[in-house]
């Protein structure tokens, strides 16, 4: 990315026009500044074994991000899901879906934080004052981050790290980052990494 021509939230242009309200797609821009640059390089795993193509190699974390929103954003649009929620609940959810994985390797580490959500999460509650959110819309969007890995919730030492999605906003959340996480599924993106379809 040519920081002196792009900000991190241009790299989210396409996604943040799916965020219908002014105050929390401003809100949203001002937490992607503060996403660490790694995020926009690195691939969604190290290891390739629980992404599908799109999101290895360079940029590939940021494609399953914007398939994840994506998802959501299809999802969302129907009468069946979407009139469960409110307009601002589904951009708040569009919101913690782009924010999900953005320090998924922690202060810049070399592999996967299992903790990424919580460290994810307080990377938004620490900026908060940035935005223009309510202390609501902040707890819907962090619980949504935290809970985000689904029944993964231990890690590699089996202690239980994270909880598991109780809210239709989490169990949403959840769903939306698992199916950009699977690898029967193949989204086509351009040389810009935007969606073609």
């Amino acid at each position: 990315m040519d920081s002196k021509t792009l900000t991190k939230a241009d790299a989210f242009a396409k996604e943040l026009t799916y965020i219908k309200n002014d105050r929390i797609r401003e809100s949203a821009r001002e937490l992607i500044e503060k996403v660490p640059e790694y995020f926009f390089h690195e691939a969604a795993s190290s290891t390739g074994k629980y992404h599908p193509d799109f999101s290895q190699g360079e940029g590939g974390l940021l494609r399953h991000t914007k398939a994840a929103v994506r998802i959501a954003y299809e999802i969302l649009s129907t009468e069946t899901f979407g009139d469960f929620y409110t307009n601002d609940e589904k951009d708040l959810m569009i919101l913690a879906i782009i924010m999900h994985d953005t320090v998924k390797r922690g202060n810049n580490e070399t592999y996967t934080r299992f903790d990424h959500p919580l460290l994810a999460s307080k990377l938004v509650r620490d900026n908060k004052d940035l935005t223009k959110l309510t202390e609501e819309e902040i707890d819907l969007i962090c619980s949504s981050i935290e809970t985000h890995m689904g029944q993964w919730t231990k890690d590699y030492s089996g202690n239980e790290v994270l909880e598991k999605p109780k809210t239709k906003y989490q169990r949403l959340v959840h769903l939306c980052d698992f199916l950009s996480s699977k690898k029967f599924l193949d989204v086509k993106f351009d040389v810009n990494n935007d969606i073609l379809y």
